[in-house]
Order: structure tokens, then C-alpha cells, then sequence
């Protein structure tokens, strides 16, 4: 048995004997043996573990000392022992139980009085240095320490560590001893994010509490809880108490409130208590927007020092500018907050509002305005953003704002109704669409002429338009009258790319091919990307059709990417580039890129519907032609069949109209199986299937090719066999019906 040291300064021996005695495990606890591990079988000399009360750093140790081959010596420090005296003397005292031979070491540093820091550090560095064996000495609860000279004095000694041994801290706070220490290198240091469980242990943990999860919803408490160890036990509890053994946990429940007051909250100064539960009404804290939400000064100071603290606050930069609560924390400071100051919190949330708006963060003021009265600055905010925000792939975000400012707020605005309408539409939510699009033509009908008019007027007609209920003749009068006055903002790509539209359907394709690219254009410039996807996807179509592929390749690659870089991949608006990028790459042989395209569209058609029928039609059209050459008949006919339920409704698409007739007859007279699936044409009969519309024969061909007049008629034959024909002029056809060829 090792005997206990002398009592040190205010120490008893047997208050002493268990500040250096290592903890037991405690059963039914996660093992972190793999992170220990990592950090432990490295080389350097010291290892700082900093995070939060409840993320197991205790745990962490207590375990490495039961594993540790090397000689362990343990700490556990109180605030009773933040004095440089009586630091230096427990860290001797825990380095004589560790390393054989050190008899006597803090008993004489203990007795050196007034002397304890000009010759005690010294003496227990040399002492270090003079080991005769490795060893590692585990201080848990730094944080209780908190006096410059201490950290000065550990600095001290840990520098004077030989190769081979290793001091591990432990703290929920900064550790300031380790600035020094990075400079010289040699340093391992852990935080919050290294500490968190993983859906794994979170079963685990559930498990032990005597509650049953799967995976998905040990992945959700997970990301609820952000793998706080703690708040995972806690999860548990909570769960243990439902009926149903849901895992769901808030930052408002009993055990998890209890628990962050306690050791968390409690040990803030009032001070400190105040600005965090008046600040957390924020998402994200900034000094200058907590100085102007509290009414205080900038408050970036206070920020990093409950930062230090570790008062569950996250830093989002590497400058330490703008932090945000850990989610659980959060909600127990907002808890906090309306328990005892209710009054305050819609002031606090119209501060942040002026604030960002002041910022040009308008998104971040409307979530701050949802939370108030001021329904009309909010709904003119609104307003404002929907585009932007729908466009950057923000369905969500849009949805969520209208849905909490509610139906008769939107129908009291008449300018957001027309918005919700074309969201509406764009989510497949046909009925919403109409109810939305009937508000805003009644709201037209009796509106006063205002300054708003026009606007208004600009977005109805483009909504109209884009319904085109009356029919593409109707469809060209809305579109030209939202294209009529420039400085009608926000609208006017939109406004362009219908009208082209509208051009299409009225057999004018120069026409729309101008529109198109100057929709494109000014939705580049004004970051609008719904028209500027739509715009180079019509651009492409019309480019294909008129055998200019090299073109088309470039309208397609800047459709898909538009789409790709503003998260719009499973929206109706994806439908066209999908549909434009499968004939592409049927045309080009590649058919993997094709059935890739393919399944993309089929996939996003659904909220493609009768409410903006040109897009439901002409994509459906376009999928149709690509399944089709690949052999997929029933998925053409399918197409075909949902582009015959639109027609129904909306049976005014001028040139449409013929284009899809064409393509249902040639699938009527195709003879059953005549192509299988995989029988497209390959890149070399592709390669022969333009010159097939021209008057050379297949020996100019070859000669134009530079290949044996064998090989072109062996392709020729071939494009006969797949499109299930015996002529030229029937191979060319049907080729331009399938959208190999342009019309």
C-alpha cells in the first residue's frame, strides 16, 4: 500500500489521500478507451483536455489510469487548493506516490515557507527531470484553479518534463498554461467537439437505462443533444419516463435544466446569468449586435471570456467574432428568460431585427420579426426575400415563414399572396397554387392604385402567365404586359423567361431564343436563379432542335450547375435541365449520364403539375423522348398518359400541342419490343445519323468520316434496326421526333 503523503498546507492527510487516490470506474459508463488511446500514444509531453461540465473528461481520465503502463499519479483539485503554494505541494505529493524513491519531495517544498515559489517550482521541475522512471500525473478539475500564479507555477513545471512522460489537465475552462507550452510544440489538446458520442454509444447508453432505440433515432438524439455524453444520459432518463420511450430531450426538461443550473449556470456571476439569457434569443452572438440587443457597450469581451469559461459556447470563426449556444443550453436560457423576464423578449428580438436589417442580413431580422407583433414590417420583409431565399434553395425556410405569419396575414397583402402562389406551384401544391393565384386576382380587381401597383401588377401577370389558363395567346398578353416597365425589380427575369416561353408556344423560336438569353442574363446579374435555370434549358432545347449541340452542351452544363449550386435538385424547377440533359446525352451516346438524367426527372415530375403547364408538358415531353430511344417504352407511355391529364386542363399550349401528338403517334405505330432496352444508338452511328438528312451517298459519307464504306453502311443498317425503320427519310424522322436530330 502506498503510504499517504504529509498534509500540505490546509490539508489533512486523509482529505489529502483523496485528492491523490485515482477514482474508481463507474459501471455502465461509455468507455472512451479509443480516444484515450489516440491521445495518449502520442509523444508529447502534455495533453489539455477543455471542454464543458458533462462531456466525460473525468471519465477520460479516471480510465487512462487504470490502462496506463507507465506510473500514474492523480490530482483532483477544489477550490480550497487555488494557491501556488498549495498546487506546487499537491503536484509533489502526487509525483512522490507515482515515482519510487521521491520520499521526502513535498514535505520539503511544504516547508520552505515564504521561499515555496523562488525554490519549490525549481526543486520540482529538477526533480522531473531527474526520474528514474516514466510516469504520467493526471490533474482533473484545473478549473477550480484560477489564480495566475498557479497557472505560472504549472507552466513551470511542466516544461521540465523528460522524453517519455506525460501531464494530462483536465478543465472546463481555458487552460492558460498551455499558450507557452504550443510555442515549444509538444502538445495535445482535446475540446468539446473531441468528446462527443456517436449514435453507437448513444444505444449503448439508452440500452443501459433500460430503453430500447434504433440507429435513426439514436442518430437523432444524437444531433439533439450535439453528443454532449452528458445530455445523452440525461436523453435517457427522459425517455425512461415517456410511454412511447421516445428519445426526444429540451433544454426545458427537468433533468436537463436541473443539471445545467447547477453546474453550469449557478457558477456565472449575475452579470454573466443576465447577458446570456437576455442573448439567447440570438441564433448566432456577436459583440457589436449583443451590445445593441442588450443596450450595453460591445460586449465581444464578455463573449470570449465565457468562451474561457466554457459556459457551452461554440466559436463559428477562427477570430473569436461570433459564437452560438450549444442547442440544450440554449433552450434552457430562453426557458430562463421567459420565466423571468417575459416583458423583455420582444424587445430584445425588434433590437436583433434593426440590427440585422441595418446589417443587410434581412433573413436573419425576419426571424427575429416572426417572434413579434409587427406583422406588416414582417410581411413586407418577407415579401422581399421570397425569390431570393426560393432560389438559393431555401424551400423551407419560405414555407415556414409563411406558414407562422399565417393564411389572412398573407391574404392582407397581396403582393406576398402572388408569392405564395408561385411557391406553391413550384412544391406541387396545386390547390394552394389556386387558391393563392384566385386571392391575388381578387385583391387586383379591387386594389387601390398605390405605389405598389405596379410591382404587383408585374408579379400577378407573370403568375398568370406562367398558369397560362387562358391559353398561350393570353399567355403572351400577361407576359409582355409583366415585361413592360424595367424598373418592375425583382420579377423581371422571371417575366422574360415566360414570355420566351409564351414565344415557344406560338412557333416563334428566334424570338424566344432572344427572350431567353436576355432573361438569363439579367437573372445572372441579379442573382435570380429559377429563370436563369429555366432560361438555359429553353435556350438548349431550342439550340437541339436546331442541330447546334455543341451549344446546347453549354446552355445544359449552366442549367445543371444553376440548379446544382442552389440546392434546387428536388424541385419542380429541375424538371427541364434534367429533361434537356438526358436528350443530350442520348444524342452523345452516353448513356449512363443519360439514365442517370433520366431517373432525375422522373423523380422531381411530381411536383411538376397543371399549375405551370409548360413545364409539366414540355419536360414530360422531353423525358419521353430520351426513355423511349433507350428502349423504355412503358415509362414514355406513362409520360405520355400524365402529359394527356394536363392537356385536360390546360389544352391551350399552341405548338406544344402538335409536338406531342407527333411523338404519341410515332409511339402508337412502333412495333412492340422493336427496340429493348439498351439498344441505343452508339456513339459511331450517332456519329452517321446528321449525314443521314443530307443527299450524300454512303461512299461520300465514309470519305467524310475517314472510314471503309463497309463500316458506314454496317452503321446505317444498324440505326435502320433501332429506330425500327427502312429509309432515310423515315431513320431522319424519327430520329428528330426522338430529339436525336434537330427539327
Amino acid at each position: 500500500m502506498v503510504p499517504a503523503a504529509p498534509a500540505g498546507p490546509g490539508l489533512d492527510a486523509a482529505l489529502l489521500d483523496s485528492k491523490l487516490s485515482v477514482p474508481g470506474r463507474r459501471p455502465g459508463l461509455v468507455t472512451r478507451a479509443a480516444l484515450a488511446d489516440t491521445a495518449w500514444d502520442t509523444e508529447a509531453a502534455t495533453v489539455g483536455v477543455t471542454a464543458p461540465a458533462g462531456y466525460g473528461k473525468s471519465t477520460l481520465l479516471i480510465e487512462r489510469a487504470h490502462v496506463e503502463r507507465r506510473k500514474v499519479g492523480w490530482i483532483s483539485l477544489d477550490a480550497i487548493d487555488d494557491h501556488p503554494s498549495t498546487l506546487l505541494f499537491l503536484l509533489a505529493s502526487a509525483f512522490e506516490r507515482a515515482v519510487p524513491g521521491q520520499s521526502g519531495l513535498a514535505a520539503g517544498i511544504s516547508g520552505m515557507g515564504a521561499a515555496t515559489l523562488r525554490c519549490g517550482a525549481p526543486r520540482l521541475a529538477a526533480a522531473f527531470r531527474q526520474a528514474p522512471a516514466p510516469f504520467v500525473l493526471l490533474i482533473d478539475d484545473l478549473h477550480e484553479v484560477t489564480s495566475s500564479d498557479c497557472h505560472h507555477v504549472l507552466g513551470d513545471v511542466l516544461s521540465a518534463l523528460p522524453p517519455g512522460c506525460q501531464v494530462v489537465t483536465a478543465s472546463r475552462h481555458e487552460q492558460p498554461h498551455l499558450a507557452r507550452l504550443r510555442v515549444a510544440g509538444g502538445v495535445v489538446e482535446l475540446a468539446a467537439r473531441d468528446l462527443t458520442l456517436d449514435a453507437a454509444a448513444a444505444v449503448r447508453i439508452f440500452a443501459t437505462a433500460g430503453v430500447a432505440i434504433d440507429l435513426r433515432r439514436a442518430h437523432e438524439v444524437v444531433e439533439r443533444t450535439e453528443g454532449w455524453p452528458a445530455g445523452l444520459q440525461l436523453a435517457a432518463l427522459v425517455a425512461g419516463e415517456e410511454e412511447d420511450g421516445a428519445p426526444g430531450v429540451t433544454g426545458t426538461d427537468r433533468y436537463v435544466s436541473d443539471y445545467l443550473e447547477r453546474e453550469v449556470f449557478r457558477r456565472l456571476e449575475p452579470d454573466e446569468q443576465r447577458f446570456l439569457r437576455r442573448t439567447a434569443v440570438l441564433d448566432e452572438l456577436h459583440g457589436p449586435l449583443c451590445g445593441v440587443v442588450l443596450g450595453e457597450p460591445d460586449t465581444q469581451d464578455r463573449l470570449r471570456n465565457l468562451e474561457a469559461a466554457s459556459a457551452f459556447l461554440v466559436p463559428l470563426d477562427r477570430r473569436r467574432e461570433w459564437y452560438r449556444c450549444h442547442t440544450l443550453f440554449r433552450e434552457f436560457l430562453l426557458g430562463e428568460l421567459r420565466r423571468h423576464e417575459p416583458a423583455l423578449i420582444e424587445k430584445l428580438h425588434l433590437r436583433a431585427a434593426d440590427w440585422f436589417e441595418s446589417h443587410d442580413a434581412p433573413a436573419a431580422a425576419v426571424e427575429h420579426l416572426l417572434a413579434t407583433h409587427e406583422q406588416r414590417r414582417c410581411t413586407e420583409l418577407v415579401t422581399e426575400l421570397v425569390q431570393s431565399e426560393y432560389g438559393s434553395g431555401h424551400a423551407s425556410t419560405v414555407q415556414r415563414w409563411m406558414k407562422t405569419l399565417g393564411d389572412s396575414a398573407i391574404e392582407a397583402y397581396p403582393p406576398l399572396a402572388v408569392l405564395a402562389g408561385w411557391v406553391a406551384a413550384w412544391e406541387g401544391g396545386t390547390v394552394e397554387a389556386l387558391r393563392w393565384a384566385a386571392v391575388a386576382d381578387d385583391a387586383f380587381d379591387s386594389l387601390a392604385r398605390t405605389d405598389r401597383r405596379a410591382s404587383f401588377a408585374a408579379s400577378r401577370s407573370v403568375l398568370r402567365a406562367m398558369m397560362c389558363a387562358g391559353g398561350h395567346e393570353q399567355m403572351v398578353a400577361d407576359a409582355e404586359l409583366a415585361t413592360g416597365d424595367e424598373e418592375w425589380g425583382a420579377w423581371r427575369p422571371s417575366a422574360l423567361c415566360v414570355l420566351a416561353e409564351a414565344r415557344l408556344l406560338a412557333g416563334e423560336p428566334a424570338r424566344a431564343e432572344m427572350l431567353f438569353e436576355d432573361a438569363s442574363r439579367v437573372g445572372l446579374a441579379m442573382g435570380d436563379s429559377v429563370p436563369v435555370a429555366l432560361s438555359e434549358s429553353g435556350l438548349a432545347l431550342i439550340a437541339m432542335d436546331d442541330g447546334r449541340w455543341d451549344e446546347a452542351s453549354a446552355h445544359v452544363e449552366l442549367a445543371l450547375n444553376t440548379i446544382e449550386q442552389h440546392h434546387l435538385n428536388d424541385c419542380a424547377i429541375s424538371l427541364m435541365p434534367c429533361a434537356v440533359a438526358a436528350r443530350l446525352a442520348v444524342h452523345r451516346g452516353d448513356l449512363t449520364q443519360a439514365d442517370l438524367q433520366i431517373a432525375r426527372g422522373m423523380r422531381v415530375r411530381s411536383a411538376s403539375t397543371f399549375v405551370f403547364p409548360c413545364l409539366a408538358t414540355r419536360g414530360r415531353l422531353q423525358l419521353a423522348r430520351a426513355c423511349w430511344t433507350r428502349g423504355d417504352h412503358e415509362g414514355a407511355r406513362v409520360l405520355l398518359r400524365e402529359i394527356d391529364d394536363v392537356l385536360r386542363r390546360r389544352p391551350g399550349l399552341g405548338t406544344l400541342v402538335g409536338e406531342i401528338a407527333a411523338f404519341r403517334e410515332m409511339t402508337t405505330s412502333a412495333t412492340p419490343g422493336a427496340a429493348p432496352r439498351g439498344a441505343a444508338l452508339t456513339p459511331a452511328e450517332l456519329r452517321v445519323l446528321p449525314y443521314l438528312q443530307t443527299h450524300l451517298r454512303i461512299a461520300d459519307i465514309a470519305q467524310r468520316l475517314h472510314v471503309s464504306r463497309n463500316t458506314v453502311a454496317t452503321e446505317v443498317s444498324a440505326v435502320y434496326r433501332k429506330l425500327g425503320v427502312t429509309s432515310r427519310g423515315e431513320a431522319v424522322s424519327q430520329a428528330t421526333l426522338l430529339g436525336l436530330l434537330g427539327g
